[in-house]
């Protein structure tokens, strides 16, 4: 994948074998709203200053997905880096952790995580 703002490729093969598998599980296509970013473009959008985006991390828009499924085929796929927010769903291959967008995004997320 490569940045939106300059064009930088990462290329990191099991991260998308691993996308492909949770894409291929939920059985409906994933739209994309971020994947890797360069320092600069990560810096621009707020992104934290250690970001998987930087290297490779992805923000599944939830639109058309039953975000108890998405969640559940990303974790079955291998993924450790959640991030719940109302509008997507930010997954990473980094250290084994979950956040959320806000409590808005908590409340939302509250029922597939318990």
């Amino acid at each position: 994948m490569s940045c939106r703002h300059c064009g930088e490729l990462f290329l990191w093969p099991d991260f998308m074998d691993r996308l492909e598998t949770a894409r291929h599980r939920v059985g409906r296509p994933f739209h994309i709203l971020s994947a890797h970013r360069c320092s600069l473009h990560n810096a621009r959008v707020g992104g934290a200053p250690l970001s998987q985006h930087l290297r490779l991390a992805v923000d599944v828009s939830l639109k058309g997905h039953n975000k108890g499924a998405l969640i559940h085929a990303c974790q079955s796929a291998g993924f450790t880096g959640f991030g719940y927010y109302t509008t997507f769903l930010h997954i990473d291959l980094g250290r084994a952790r979950h956040w959320f967008g806000g409590q808005k995004a908590k409340d939302l997320w509250q029922t597939y995580l318990d």
